[in-house]
């Protein structure tokens, strides 16, 4: 998936943020409940989740010159399976300043489906 013309180049921090999911496709197993403890460090990126049907997922991602994430993730979900997948996940500014994520994400286990959520970022604890 390409950005429109690459000319997207949205600076920003993740460090410290924590962000939850908003949406996601049937096939998905991240839910509202689910909450993303982001670090970043120059064009790396990382964080830990979990929450609904997941017991602890980790990701890395590399921030790509458009300011989208080239992630990988793995989770250990509620029925003891480890799920893998990738996501390509896009920036968006809000109006009150905060994050939000659109993501395109394709499982590397199970039925390999695809899927589309949004994760919005969310006040510290």
């Amino acid at each position: 998936m390409h950005s429109r013309g690459g000319k997207n180049t949205m600076k920003y921090n993740l460090e410290g943020k924590i962000f939850q999911s908003i949406s996601n496709t049937d096939n998905g197993e991240v839910s509202s409940d689910t909450l993303f403890h982001y670090h970043q460090d120059g064009e790396i990126v990382t964080a830990e989740y979990f929450g609904g049907r997941i017991v602890k997922g980790h990701l890395i991602a590399k921030v790509l010159a458009t300011g989208q994430l080239d992630m990988r993730y793995h989770h250990i979900n509620t029925d003891g399976q480890i799920m893998l997948g990738k996501c390509l996940s896009t920036p968006e500014l809000l109006p009150d300043g905060g994050l939000k994520f659109k993501e395109q994400w394709q499982w590397l286990s199970g039925d390999r489906s695809s899927g589309y959520s949004e994760i919005e970022e969310i006040d510290s604890v």
